[in-house]
């Protein structure tokens, strides 16, 4: 299998497939684009051989393409049956179906406010975000009310107990949370922390802090020195 991702320090949606099939010993190749959304850019003349829609993740299997970051995660899960992937128990699975179908779907609040970045440190951005924007503050309430509820169920470490695709899904916001100094009560944080600690996580925070490719148009809070 091949992925298609983009700039591990800017591509939230890359992130998702690429940390769920690291952490769980999926054996893919990694094909890295550097992302640019202009017409006839390299990103865009490469990726129209595989996927028409011209956007990041796509994942390759023989002659199968997967693109949109939730088929690829059911398209895995149907693959390797053996791997937990999804909660092994009827109820957990559909709500943790149901949290990323609205991590999907929404929070377009805070992802528009605070785009993934992780080689940045800005709380102090993220701090006069969340007070001029009562979309981003909103979203941040809720995923920390629905991520302590489900901690609160599952005794955690992660969101279901062990690791899933619903913390694959998630990742994208911890890294949020750590760039832009969101506050979060403890139990969240630690839940952070738990994230950011899987070797698969560590191996992407490497490589996006080796990247030292600056994109303008995913730095809406700093200039290129």
């Amino acid at each position: 299998m091949q992925l298609y991702i983009g700039n591990k320090n800017y591509s939230s949606r890359s992130l998702r497939p690429w940390l769920l099939m690291t952490h769980s010993g999926i054996a893919f190749d990694e094909v890295k684009l550097r992302l640019g959304f202009d017409p006839g850019s390299e990103f865009k003349t490469r990726l129209a051989r595989v996927n028409p829609a011209g956007k990041v993740p796509v994942l390759v299997d023989g002659d199968t393409v997967v693109w949109d970051t939730l088929a690829i995660a059911e398209y895995l899960a149907e693959s390797f049956p053996d791997k937990p992937l999804w909660p092994a128990d009827k109820r957990a699975r559909a709500r943790a179906r149901s949290l990323c179908a609205e991590m999907h779907s929404g929070f377009q609040g805070l992802r528009g406010s605070f785009p993934m970045n992780i080689e940045a440190s800005l709380p102090e951005v993220g701090a006069r975000v969340l007070a001029e924007h009562g979309a981003a503050e909103q979203d941040l309430a809720r995923i920390v009310g629905m991520w302590t509820t489900q901690l609160g169920e599952s005794g955690g470490p992660f969101l279901f107990g062990s690791f899933s695709i619903a913390d694959a899904y998630y990742a994208p916001v911890c890294s949020r949370i750590r760039t832009y100094g969101l506050p979060v009560p403890p139990a969240v944080a630690a839940y952070v922390d738990h994230v950011f600690a899987t070797p698969a996580m560590v191996d992407w925070v490497q490589a996006a802090l080796a990247e030292h490719d600056f994109l303008d148009f995913d730095e809406p809070y700093r200039s290129q020195r």
